[in-house]
């Protein structure tokens, strides 16, 4: 809590001639005025934010119509949560296991509460910049996807860029929720700590339709990477950054969707990777019975992943080249392979030693040693798309030991 009672209110009071709907010069600097305020009494004075303050500050990302509002609010709310997360781990003597703390009553800028939420909706205007639900989740996904469609640099807008750091702001606070609850998890086996998760919560909703929004993921991480490569060949062109950045107000925001481009990009992936963290921990919570029918079922991240990248072939380079992540890209590949080799790497085995099949990438390669298996692979497998899933799979081993 704040030390003194009033400095909410006063700080608060910096916003009263700023509604979400006004946006004159004024306005701004008021908004301004607060952001700096707020980072004064919290960062510099060390006193926690109140959870008033805290959507205030979200407010202004929301609704922002300038590139200063919304980098610098973007820029504090990250700070407040690294500074005064609400969840983490309590510090342990080496032999302890690790205690999660949930700090209570802390804001978060997901609404997933159905008290709350209704609340909210009762709230009529304040929904556009509060909290999101799962729908308000999905509704950024979409306008996400119109970014990453678009791709053209005299069709940038300030809202495109809002959106972009909305999104990776959302997905820090999912990160921050997250990694310490998976953490105890894997010490306890504590299935209830993941079960509360943020994460787990926006996954489990019966309002969205959690494949189309993965499927969703995977496409506008894609987008977004060409996006940023296309603005990146431009800026790196004088003839072209010139044609096509005469026709643009802002040369700076255009600059800056590179930028976010590659930082939505990376924070898709980051999205990917906790839900596949998750989804492994759900198994193991499942075969301990740990887990309920009030769980629900949900399809693996993995094999979703798969089957896109299988029967939409013109995601496969793309997805590789965005997705970086070494573990979790090798295991991607590994398990494309397995799919189409498992028994023939079973079938060409000689020898009397150690079992080596298509998961491990020594059995890949194995798969690939004879002119027999190998015409049978590229018989199922373009020799196009294991050109590619080799190329990266050895990228990753390159850089694993460099």
């Amino acid at each position: 809590m704040m030390k003194s009672a009033g400095i909410e209110e006063n700080l608060l009071a910096i916003l009263d001639s700023a509604s979400d709907s006004k946006h004159t010069p004024d306005a701004n600097d008021d908004r301004l005025a607060f952001l700096e305020a707020v980072r004064s009494a919290c960062i510099v004075n060390e006193n926690p934010p109140t959870g008033k303050m805290c959507e205030a500050v979200f407010q202004i990302l929301r609704v922002g119509k300038s590139l200063e509002l919304i980098t610098e609010s973007f820029r504090l709310l990250n700070e407040l949560d690294k500074r005064f997360p609400h969840v983490y781990l309590s510090e342990k003597e080496a032999s302890e296991s690790s205690h999660l703390i949930v700090v209570e009553g802390g804001w978060s800028p997901f609404l997933f509460n159905l008290e709350s939420a209704s609340r909210e909706r009762g709230a009529g205007c304040r929904s556009i910049s509060g909290p999101l639900d799962s729908l308000g989740f999905l509704q950024l996904m979409q306008e996400l996807g119109e970014v990453a469609n678009e791709g053209n640099l005299q069709a940038l807008e300030i809202k495109s860029l809002r959106n972009m750091l909305v999104f990776q702001y959302l997905i820090n606070a999912l990160e921050g929720d997250f990694l310490p609850r998976n953490r105890v998890y894997e010490e306890t086996m504590n299935w209830t700590h993941l079960r509360e998760s943020l994460l787990n919560l926006l996954l489990s909703t019966r309002k969205i339709n959690y494949k189309g929004l993965m499927k969703d993921c995977l496409t506008i991480m894609c987008g977004l990477f060409d996006v940023s490569a296309g603005i990146s060949e431009d800026l790196e062109s004088p003839d072209n950054a010139a044609a096509k950045l005469s026709h643009n107000d802002n040369t700076a925001s255009a600059l800056a969707l590179f930028e976010l481009g590659s930082n939505a990009c990376f924070a898709l992936q980051k999205l990917l990777i906790m839900i596949m963290d998750l989804d492994m921990s759900r198994k193991k919570a499942d075969m301990q019975g740990s887990t309920t029918r009030a769980d629900g079922v949900r399809t693996p991240l993995m094999e979703i992943i798969l089957d896109e990248i299988t029967y939409d072939t013109d995601m496969l380079s793309p997805f590789l080249k965005v997705f970086n992540e070494p573990k979790w890209k090798l295991e991607i590949i590994l398990q494309y392979f397995s799919k189409y080799t498992t028994r023939l790497s079973t079938r060409t085995r000689r020898s009397n030693g150690p079992t080596e099949d298509a998961t491990t990438f020594s059995g890949v390669l194995n798969c690939f040693s004879n002119v027999t298996s190998t015409r049978s692979i590229t018989k199922k497998i373009s020799a196009d798309v294991v050109q590619v899933l080799l190329a990266h799979a050895f990228q990753v081993i390159i850089l694993a030991f460099n």
